[in-house]
């Protein structure tokens, strides 16, 4: 028997598992899509499936990956498209190929930019407009595109992110485009990348950059572009958000602000945070608390053992997260960085 293009299109998806399927069905038009589905109900409804034929097609299915390196590379899509030939006729068939074409030349043109190397990636995209660096950050993996965006200048970084977060209706064509574009790019930057090597710590202090930058922003706004980080990197938001107020910032922050958290800290927690601080952050933290408080503050300073660097940095974290707490609420005034 000579199956019809549905026929084998039917058996094929009854042999495969649900994601496979769906990933041979895109691309494909919704009534071809439907033609195919009332062949998988006529085929269940008849409780006469043909396990021999069906078995046939997996194996034609099967050879054609095999011929892969003999041939040019298959294509799952292409391969579809040709069983749906005798269904549909040659003209529908060239017209469903066609859009595959298209989708897997701008698939492949991003397939180059996302092997890139992040150095390269933050040269190529140097004097790009936002929307051109908010479509390749969003083709990329989700910590290459924060380690990315980390690199980028300030104001592009910002212009990018609120291009991911508002990100305008953008046609297949001019996707294409950006990759073209972008594509060209690295390849006349290929070896020119040395200068941007990351040294350690180099993320951190481009994080706290960043976070900075936000943390001036309204509210709903910076709320906004750290979610949409969130997304990417849950921990790399967090780290955001941590960044935007740390002890270092103590100095910065607006007294009164200072004295509200300050109240909810215990003397022995503030005095292993203060353990070989900075004399300014001393001065701005014992000016803030009541001469009750600073009393106390001396006393658990004598009795107090030397602390390992660990229990320093866990206290001032405890110092700090009332500060973040507020900032987080839009409550906390700072007085300059």
């Amino acid at each position: 028997m000579v199956l019809a293009g549905r026929q084998k299109a039917a058996m094929l998806l009854m042999s495969l598992d649900a994601t496979t399927a769906a990933e041979l069905l895109k691309g494909i038009d919704p009534e071809e899509i439907q033609e195919i589905a009332m062949e998988l109900a006529r085929i269940d409804a008849s409780e006469q499936r043909n396990t021999k034929e069906q078995a046939k097609v997996v194996r034609e299915f099967c050879s054609s990956l095999r011929q892969e390196k003999q041939t040019k590379a298959f294509s799952m899509r292409g391969f579809f498209g040709e069983m749906l030939v005798n269904a549909l006729g040659k003209d529908k068939a060239e017209q469903i190929q066609s859009q595959i074409r298209i989708t897997t030349a701008q698939k492949e043109l991003f397939t180059g930019i996302r092997s890139a190397s992040t150095d390269e990636l933050v040269l190529a995209l140097e004097g790009e407009h936002p929307q051109t660096i908010a479509v390749v950050l969003s083709e990329l993996a989700p910590k290459k595109s924060q380690e990315v965006l980390a690199l980028l200048g300030e104001e592009a970084r910002l212009k990018a992110v609120c291009k991911m977060t508002n990100p305008d209706l953008l046609g297949a064509g001019v996707k294409q485009r950006i990759a073209s574009v972008v594509s060209e790019r690295l390849k006349s930057l290929k070896g020119k990348a040395e200068t941007l090597v990351v040294k350690p710590g180099r993320r951190e202090e481009n994080l706290r950059k960043l976070a900075i930058m936000l943390s001036g922003l309204e509210r709903d706004l910076r709320d906004q572009l750290v979610g949409e980080i969130s997304k990417h990197d849950e921990e790399t938001g967090k780290m955001v958000r941590n960044l935007m107020v740390t002890w270092e910032d103590i100095p910065s922050i607006a007294d009164r602000s200072l004295q509200e958290a300050l109240r909810t800290v215990e003397s022995s927690k503030l005095a292993v945070a203060l353990y070989g601080s900075d004399e300014e952050v001393t001065q701005k933290i014992r000016s803030n608390i009541s001469e009750r408080a600073a009393a106390m503050l001396d006393e658990e300073a004598s009795l107090m053992q030397e602390p390992l660097e660990k229990e320093v940095l866990d206290a001032r974290e405890e110092v700090v997260r009332p500060l973040r707490e507020a900032n987080e609420e839009g409550k906390l005034r700072m007085v300059g960085r």
